[in-house]
């Protein structure tokens, strides 16, 4: 189901909690909001549509990825750049990093770990410091 976006800087800033099997219409709802939303969204977060649990769904080249539980265990090549938000208006100046490595849970919540790099990393960099409180 689409679900509204949310644009209370207080409630996006509280740190989203674990996600469980009980979560899974979540990310269905996630997926379903950002391809609603996809001529100007690439990536959301839970608690983007007001739920705090640490789910997160992104366009990876042409496919849509969910994590659940998602933490970045290393980085390496860290840059400046600009990123806007669908839930904030304008654009800001954040440091990122060209590679990542992730360790996240699947819809069946298998433990996966994987590198990402380049735009990929910037966006589930961007999604994961939602699930922690963190806007840009």
């Amino acid at each position: 189901m689409v679900r509204d976006i949310v644009h209370d800087p207080l409630f996006l800033g509280r740190k989203s909690e674990n996600a469980s099997e009980c979560d899974i219409s979540i990310a269905d709802d996630l997926i379903d909001t950002l391809v609603e939303n996809r001529e100007k969204c690439v990536g959301m977060a839970a608690n983007m549509i007001g739920k705090l649990k640490s789910i997160i769904v992104f366009d990876d080249i042409g496919t849509i990825r969910e994590m659940f539980n998602p933490e970045i265990i290393s980085q390496k090549q860290s840059f400046e750049t600009e990123e806007g938000c669908l839930s904030l208006s304008g654009i800001r100046k954040v440091k990122r990093y060209k590679s990542i490595k992730v360790r996240w849970q699947t819809r069946e919540f298998q433990v996966r770990i994987k590198t990402f790099s380049g735009w990929t990393a910037q966006i589930i960099q961007h999604e994961i410091d939602h699930c922690n409180g963190i806007l840009i």
